[in-house]
């Protein structure tokens, strides 16, 4: 891979020598995207790592000067409050909350909020994502529409239930108008518009609405931090963006659904209320640790999963949304993942042009908090880190799979029914004798995994080694484990996420100064999911662990956001300079009492070898202000909160493995495309329906029919051997389509690219004696610009016979209107 790239910069052999094209790379926040635009189109910033407005970039002349990427990078959702509380709240009841998907206009939001820019969505799986199209059937059977009326019917007769009454169109409890309070993110036009137009149908229903505004740092308090049942919020506009594409996602239904991974109203904090499903949790931890025998059999426990997350509606999704992206057109090497589009960790890394700085605009330079442990968990700072520090493995940006970044592996499984033994020299943390022990004799796994890690310097000076590696598992096991109430080293949102890791992780055994193997009860049909579960991996030096899990026993920081809430302290950041000095006063402690941690009890290891550890982050911190220390291809050298910048610098050290063009192969993929596609405008009932469908890059089509009451008609995959695709409907199927508008969904799909395209539309049927004007078929036709798509629909005889026709608009980006 290394010689490909080289052979690539022929033109520049100075790159070859570097570990990156640009020797600096400054993030500067632009809040307001139309600024933000101007400046890359002048050349000011280099790309701006937020969306761009459809409407900013509809023209030629708007696009000058610009390369535009698009990708299906994230979703949005309202987060819902379903706390009983000393006031009454409406969303307590299940109902109530799942009669809120008939009062969301998901084909407005998308149409118009969006232009068009995205696709209705119902589940936290999008049809962008590889699990969707297991579930889709699952999905479509709620058959959800606008229905406004039906929603203030299920919610008006729970409030009677509950023994509300209406008086003059307003809702009230006890004399008193039942109040809800909408957080609103105003820093995100879309999600504005989504909380303006809820509220408007709330308050129609006869609820009192109080609009909260905000951001994501208020929201953090005032959503994330707070009690449920103190109703702060009620309902909150949230949007989700992806760091990367996975092939196969065993987080999502527990980040979004289910209680144990903290991430749901309460999270976990014991002295809040908290959400709670014991059925849910069961599935999708299930899913999250491999507790499946076969492909079949994930995909139903995601089916099961996703279906009582939208029975149980606390967390109602959307649009998934496919983002435009800008890149001044001097700019090369641009990685557009499938996942995070063009703000992926190889765009930075891999964008070059004659300029020696790279200039990125963000939306927010600073919000959440910089640490290892449950820091990094907002979009943009995690953007910045994901270029400061390499992984031992990522998901491939276009396939999903995993592959190996800072090392390389063998797996060896016996699953999912076998196990395998485990030599008598293995080794494990032990919570309770605080030290490290052999495992048990005649211990077993499912599988092992061997590692041969790449190790390097880290931005420090100091070597990566064995005990970052030991070091990692150390803090999981130990912080993932509560082995009693008064456990000191017990976090309410960490804790319940690594003890899913702990229950599998049996024994590791050290074979050489970078060589592990790694024995997990886990199995996966894919190896590579295996090699990732199993993997061993630290991206900070472990005497900054070390420093902040000190901080932490001693009450002065917490490492998640509702720990610092919930004691009124600080969610450590390690780019603050106060808590920086924190961690700096612990390893000068730990050097001047020649201080051994807990975590390398029972190892070998020389006094000096702490004391240079020690040291040498203690002088980086003094020197640099900040406590960020990684492994990657650039280092933090600064963060200005008056001018809202970052500035990170080229990590020029000769131990680092790759150099500059090493992800090139990334640059240009080809995608699955549905260029064309003819239907009929209308369609009697009985008779064949033909359709034409016209691909490039794809191997199989896809297609679902669903009536017009939402009952699956017809769904059948069809391989492809050449760009047109005939598709015929037997009367049979046809006869079972309802008088009135019928959906169509069409996916393309590529064997090598593994996200699929997708266009829907609705065609009408009509009674043969009812039969209307015949008219031509309909013809969607796909144009090819540069860097976008756009849908043109060719020219029909109109038809006015008291019958209005709704053109749907393609889910990606197209837009046609009636």
């Amino acid at each position: 891979m290394l010689a490909f790239g080289i052979l690539i910069l022929g033109i520049n052999e100075t790159y070859a020598e570097k570990n990156s094209y640009f020797d600096t790379v400054r993030f500067i926040q632009y809040l307001d995207e139309n600024t933000a635009l101007e400046e890359v189109r002048n050349g000011n910033l280099d790309m701006y790592f937020y969306r761009i407005q459809a409407d900013r970039l509809e023209s030629s002349k708007s696009r000058e000067g610009l390369n535009v990427y698009d990708s299906a990078s994230g979703s949005y959702s309202i987060l819902i409050n379903p706390a009983e509380a000393d006031k009454f709240n409406p969303f307590s009841i299940t109902e109530n909350r799942f009669a809120l998907h008939y009062l969301v206009d998901r084909k407005l939001i998308v149409n118009e909020l969006m232009s068009g820019f995205g696709a209705p969505m119902i589940s936290n799986y999008g049809p962008f994502d590889p699990a969707y199209l297991a579930i889709i059937e699952d999905l479509e059977a709620f058959n959800f529409r606008y229905n406004p009326a039906l929603a203030e019917e299920i919610i008006s007769k729970n409030l009677i239930e509950a023994g509300a009454t209406k008086k003059e169109n307003k809702w009230y409890k006890d004399d008193t108008p039942i109040e809800i309070t909408f957080f609103i993110r105003s820093d995100d036009p879309v999600r504005k518009s989504i909380g303006e137009i809820l509220s408007g149908e709330l308050e129609r229903i006869g609820f009192t609405v109080k609009k909260d505004f905000g951001d994501l740092n208020k929201a953090f308090v005032v959503v994330y931090g707070s009690n449920p049942a103190n109703l702060e919020w009620t309902l909150y506009t949230e949007g989700w963006n992806k760091s990367a594409f996975v092939k196969y996602d065993s987080v999502g239904l527990g980040q979004m659904c289910s209680p144990w991974f903290s991430n749901m109203p309460g999270f976990n904090d014991p002295t809040y209320w908290n959400y709670q499903n014991d059925y849910i949790d069961e599935l999708s931890q299930k899913i999250y640790i491999g507790d499946f025998s076969s492909s079949d059999e994930r995909n139903k426990l995601i089916q099961e999963a996703t279906v009582e997350c939208i029975n149980e509606s606390v967390r109602i999704f959307l649009a998934s949304k496919v983002d435009q992206y800008v890149v001044n057109e001097r700019i090369d090497g641009v990685v557009n993942d499938f996942g995070a589009g063009i703000p992926s960790r190889f765009t930075p890394i891999n964008a070059h042009s004659e300029k020696e700085e790279l200039v990125i605009g963000v939306k927010q330079i600073y919000q959440g908090s910089w640490n290892p442990v449950m820091g990094f968990s907002d979009t943009y700072s995690r953007q910045i880190w994901n270029i400061l520090s390499d992984p031992l493995s990522f998901p491939h940006p276009f396939t999903g799979e995993i592959m190996p970044i800072r090392g390389n592996w063998m797996v060896e499984t016996a699953g999912p029914e076998g196990v395998l033994e485990i030599p008598d020299d293995a080794i494990i943390w032990s919570p309770t004798q605080q030290k490290w022990v052999k495992v048990l004799p005649n211990s077993t796994a499912i599988s092992k995994v061997t590692f041969d890690l790449e190790f390097s310097n880290w931005h420090n000076g100091q070597k990566m080694d064995m005990n970052d590696i030991l070091h990692s598992l150390y803090f999981t096991i130990e912080w993932g484990t509560q082995t009693d109430e008064s456990d000191k080293t017990y976090d309410t949102e960490y804790t319940p996420r690594a003890a899913q890791s702990v229950q599998t992780l049996i024994g590791v055994r050290p074979l050489d100064k970078d060589t592990i193997e790694v024995y997990v009860d886990f199995w996966h049909f894919d190896e590579g999911e295996i090699a990732d579960w199993a993997s061993l991996w630290n991206t900070m030096p472990w005497e900054i662990f070390s420093a902040i899990e000190q901080a932490v026993v001693d009450g002065k920081v917490s490492i998640s956001r509702s720990g610092a809430t919930s004691k009124g302290i600080n969610w450590v950041s390690l780019i603050i300079p106060n808590d920086a000095k924190v961690i700096k006063e612990y390893l000068d402690e730990f050097r001047e009492t020649k201080h051994t941690p807990n975590a390398f009890n029972g190892l070998e290891n020389d006094s000096g070898y702490f004391n240079s550890r020690y040291s040498a982050t203690s002088d980086w911190i003094e020197k640099n202000n900040h406590a960020v220390i990684s492994n990657g291809p650039f280092f933090l050298d600064g963060y200005s909160p008056e001018s809202r910048t970052i500035m990170v610098k080229a990590y020029a050290d000769e131990s680092y493995p790759f150099r500059a063009g090493h992800w090139s192969e990334f640059e240009n993929t080809q995608f699955p495309k549905i260029t064309s596609i003819q239907v009929p405008d209308i369609v009697s009932s009985g008779d064949e329906l033909n359709l034409k469908i016209e691909t490039s890059q794809t191997d199989s089509i896809l297609y679902f029919l669903n009536s017009n009451t939402g009952e699956l008609v017809s769904s059948e995959e069809i391989l492809v051997d050449k760009q047109s695709t005939q598709i015929t409907i037997p009367k049979e199927l046809t006869q079972k389509l309802g008088n009135g508008a019928n959906d169509l969904k069409v996916f393309a799909i590529s064997d090598s690219v593994l996200k699929p395209d997708f266009h829907s539309t609705s065609f009408l049927v009509v009674d043969k004696e009812n039969q209307l004007p015949q008219t031509e078929i309909e013809e969607f036709e796909f144009i090819d610009t540069e860097e976008a798509i756009f849908w043109i629909v060719v020219p029909i005889i109109a038809i006015i016979i008291g019958i209005g026709i709704l053109l749907k608009k393609r889910s990606k980006v197209y837009s046609a209107k009636p």
